[in-house]
């Protein structure tokens, strides 16, 4: 198990209790608060914004291809 020195369990960390926001983390995955509802995007990580873009992107374009 890996230690943890990220302060991962510090509610100042989550935003609006679900979205992970920690600068000191260098992890782009993180589990979420409640462990066995999986995993999340640590949002202060710059390439978290470009994955959901790309997410986005994509499901946009399935939705409204021709």
């Amino acid at each position: 198990m890996m230690k943890k020195d990220f302060e991962h369990d510090n509610p100042l960390n989550w935003k609006w209790g679900s979205i992970y926001f920690n600068r000191k983390d260098s992890r782009l995955i993180v589990r979420k608060r409640t462990e066995w509802l999986g995993w999340t995007f640590n949002f202060a990580h710059p390439t978290s914004y470009l994955i959901m873009a790309l997410i986005f992107a994509y499901v946009f374009y399935r939705i409204y291809q021709a």
